[in-house]
């Protein structure tokens, strides 16, 4: 059995991954790839993972948890997404590291099924804007708290990334930025899922829909029928063409309003983020995907 843990980051995807392949759900049932609610799942993954504190789940528990989760006798893939399947917003910056939980959290998920093959899923996000999108959403925590004493400057993915290679070497990785999703996000439903490039599937433009004009959206799919993409490259260079010139301004700039953080700040943590993401690339094991 394939599993597929689709693991956030926060404050990158909002469950829309999760949401389009659910529309899927008849279409991909037939072929054994399963994609469960997530009530049926995200409280007793996360108990179970705790319950074992590090050791791998044996049969019997193993069985009761197919049991809560899916209907069906057998899956071939099994597609779970959780942002705080790692840990909830008020934990990410303890040890004053990003995420430094996640080799531990997910290597407990690799110990629910010990002998499937497993597959993780990580977006991650430029910390110049997603520090501020974690703040909007850490309840009453001020920006201090959340961080914990952890220095923006000092935040690297690529910690995260190898705390994951080594406490899961088995395990496919699979990254990407957060900033690219509209350009790559049919290949991400399609690697998700674990379907062919070539499959059809339902909602592959919905991001798309999100952020450009009806008008763009209208002459991007009149353009897409006349004219159809042969590779993914192809696909992908539509897609800039049309949000270069018909995306809605206000659903793809974000604001930046931390107090202190100037526009050399801003620039420095971006130029830190963008070298991060070519050591992330030269991490063994790891698929990133890019325009």
């Amino acid at each position: 059995m394939q599993i597929a843990f689709h693991t956030g980051a926060h404050c990158t995807d909002d469950d829309r991954l999760l949401k389009c392949l659910l529309k899927n759900k008849g279409m991909l049932a037939p072929k054994g790839i399963l994609v469960p609610g997530p009530g049926r799942y995200r409280r007793l993954v996360r108990e179970t993972v705790n319950s074992l504190n590090g050791a791998p789940a044996g049969q019997e528990t193993q069985e009761a948890l197919l049991d809560a989760i899916i209907d069906e006798d057998t899956a071939g893939r099994l597609i779970l997404s959780n942002e705080n399947f790692i840990c909830n917003i008020p934990r990410i910056f303890e040890g004053r590291e990003m995420y430094g939980l996640a080799g531990e959290k997910i290597a407990g998920l690799c110990n629910l099924f010990p002998n499937a093959e497993v597959e993780v899923f990580l977006s991650i996000r430029n910390p110049a804007t997603h520090l501020p999108a974690l703040s909007k959403r850490a309840d009453d925590r001020s920006f201090e708290q959340l961080l914990q004493g952890a220095d923006p400057a000092t935040l690297r993915w690529s910690k995260m990334v190898s705390l994951i290679r080594a406490a899961a070497p088995r395990a496919a990785l699979t990254v990407w930025a957060n900033e690219d999703t509209p350009l790559i996000w049919s290949e991400l439903l399609h690697e998700m899922a674990g379907v062919e490039p070539n499959e059809k599937l339902e909602g592959e433009f919905d991001l798309l829909d999100e952020i450009m004009t009806k008008e763009g959206m209208r002459r991007f799919h009149t353009y897409m029928e006349s004219h159809p993409p042969q590779t993914e490259i192809q696909k992908r260079r539509v897609i800039a063409a049309f949000l270069g010139k018909f995306a809605i301004p206000e659903q793809i700039e974000e604001e930046l309003d931390l107090p202190g953080w100037t526009e050399e700040y801003v620039e420095a943590l971006t130029e830190a983020y963008e070298e991060d993401l070519f050591e992330i690339q030269r991490i063994p094991g790891v698929n990133f995907v890019s325009p």
